[in-house]
């Protein structure tokens, strides 16, 4: 039997991201982007300031939308979706880790996990148990009492990738993840997503290090709005 080949997560047909400044100035952020990520892949979108790479990104996480063109996530169209429904496609599709941890400064890293579960409808006992299991993935398993101020940058972020995973998205979008990180937090933190991405989860880097990059098992990159290059990285590359 012949088995069919997966749906892919992200596919991005020609899309272009104007904003209009001035009557007279335009500017073009994404200039007639494809892309087509499959599911379970590993990718690294990379990208000087002013490359389109966080308006990208902001339009994969459903947070913006283009100008002209398609974007499919999960092979539906974003642009045939309210705002309302443009929510919850995020929050049931999406994980999102940022550069700044945005973890709420005086809750506990088991609150802070628990909280897109607050928005599904769960049981206190099933969130608890949920964020417990997430934090425990990621090594945080001991620390889930304590406050974001008594974690170091390298934990916060781990409580970070817990609270992203636990509504079991399809797909993890990460926007500079380790920007904030030390060499070794950096090298923890991106074994931890090899690592969901071994389980099948499909990952998404936004970042501007070579290093991280190299880590991935794809690399695009843009430049003036526009994809550039899209490779595929060797295993002798991602150990380095």
């Amino acid at each position: 039997m012949t088995r069919r080949p997966r749906r892919p997560v992200i596919v991005v047909e020609d899309v272009r991201r104007t904003y209009q400044v001035t009557e007279d100035l335009a500017v073009h952020a994404l200039d007639g982007v494809s892309l087509r990520i499959e599911t379970g892949e590993l990718v690294a979108i990379m990208g000087s300031s002013g490359s389109g790479k966080s308006t990208l990104m902001n339009m994969l996480g459903c947070l913006d939308l283009p100008t002209s063109g398609r974007y499919l996530l999960d092979g539906v169209d974003v642009r045939d979706m309210d705002e309302d429904e443009q929510s919850d496609l995020r929050n049931r599709k999406i994980g999102f880790v940022f550069q700044a941890f945005n973890l709420v400064p005086r809750t506990s890293a088991l609150a802070n996990v628990e909280l897109p579960l607050s928005y599904a409808g769960l049981s206190r006992a099933d969130r608890r148990s949920r964020a417990l299991a997430a934090l425990d993935a990621v090594g945080m398993g001991s620390r889930v009492h304590h406050l974001p101020s008594e974690l170091s940058g390298g934990q916060q972020q781990r409580v970070a990738v817990a609270r992203a995973i636990v509504t079991n998205p399809s797909l993890i979008l990460a926007d500079e993840p380790t920007g904030n990180l030390d060499s070794r937090s950096t090298h923890d933190v991106l074994a931890i997503f090899e690592r969901l991405n071994d389980e099948g989860r499909t990952v998404v880097l936004i970042t501007h290090e070579d290093d991280v990059a190299r880590r991935a098992r794809r690399i695009i990159r843009l430049a003036d709005g526009r994809v550039q290059s899209d490779e595929r990285t060797s295993p002798e590359a991602q150990v380095a």
